[in-house]
């Protein structure tokens, strides 16, 4: 008997030592990510607040002697030239990808919630269909979707990028919350329908609020998607004042130099809004795929 007692207690402090030492190998690696994913914000920061002398020098100076804000000034300037066009980029990437969002919601939330709830002929193959657009590199529907733009006259509109943005951000935005309604137990809405309450009537009072976590989500996914998207932009785009951010930043590089602190300026603020965006929603970001993801 006193074997078996000394044993146990053996046993369980090893498996506390296997526990702790994932858990702490865990902590470790995720300081690593952290790191490896703040650093390059940091640089780029640290760049913007340099002379352009200083941005050149070799071996690189990690903290500038003299930091300066010149580079931030000049961008949000509308009096000169650099501030002018880097305003312009801004509201243009602003208002694609705002309206992208919007259009993505607007479409999505009855789609998805039509695959969830109802039954019809090719249910299963539509919805996988939907998902398969995902599954190429947008490189692939590059040209394609230019003749399509130029055919219908919107080359070098926004519309041309907002319709594209669509075709690759709603797929994902259909499936996530497809499995965000496939949560929400159908019996509150059976209960909404006997107090009187119309099909269209119980889904917005009842689904909508429930599923609020998933479609902030599904809007996060698209801004994102949209505010970074560089390939179509590019080859949709070529007057001035239609460009967005993405494409306008490249304006800093030329022949004979570049003006690298100012490119990290502008790197650095059009990175804000998609950080701020997440960090004040990021908990609907994590609630949407964690109950989206199991099925009750």
């Amino acid at each position: 008997m006193s074997t078996i007692a000394e044993t146990a207690p053996r046993g369980q402090a090893r498996r506390r030592m296997r526990i702790d030492g994932w858990r702490w190998g865990g902590r470790i690696f995720l300081a690593f990510m952290l790191l490896y994913t703040a650093l390059p914000m940091v640089w780029m920061l640290i760049t913007s607040i340099k002379s352009g002398f200083a941005a050149m020098q070799f071996p690189p100076q990690w903290w500038p002697d003299q930091p300066t804000l010149d580079s931030y000034q000049k961008l949000l300037d509308p009096q000169n030239s650099v501030g002018q066009d880097f305003l312009r980029f801004f509201w243009n990437s602003l208002f694609v990808s705002t309206a992208t969002t919007i259009l993505s919601v607007i479409v999505a939330v009855p789609a998805a919630y039509a695959f969830s709830r109802f039954t019809f002929p090719g249910r299963n193959f539509l919805f996988f269909a939907v998902l398969l657009r995902n599954m190429f590199p947008a490189v692939i529907f590059l040209v394609p979707l230019f003749i399509l733009m130029r055919a219908i006259g919107l080359v070098n509109t926004h519309g041309s990028l907002i319709l594209t943005y669509l075709t690759f951000g709603l797929p994902l935005a259909i499936w996530l919350l497809k499995g965000f309604y496939d949560n929400i137990p159908v019996q509150l809405e059976q209960a909404a329908r006997i107090d009187g309450a119309t099909r269209f009537q119980a889904f917005v009072l009842i689904v909508m609020p429930l599923s609020a976590p998933g479609i902030i989500a599904t809007a996060i996914y698209s801004f994102i998607g949209a505010w970074n998207e560089y390939i179509y932009a590019y080859t949709f785009l070529s007057k001035n004042d239609q460009l967005t951010l993405p494409v306008g930043i490249q304006r800093f590089f030329s022949e004979n130099t570049t003006d690298f602190p100012g490119l990290m300026a502008a790197s650095f603020m059009m990175s804000v809004p998609v950080v701020v965006l997440f960090l004040v929603l990021q908990r609907y970001f994590v609630r949407a795929l964690t109950e989206g993801a199991v099925k009750h």
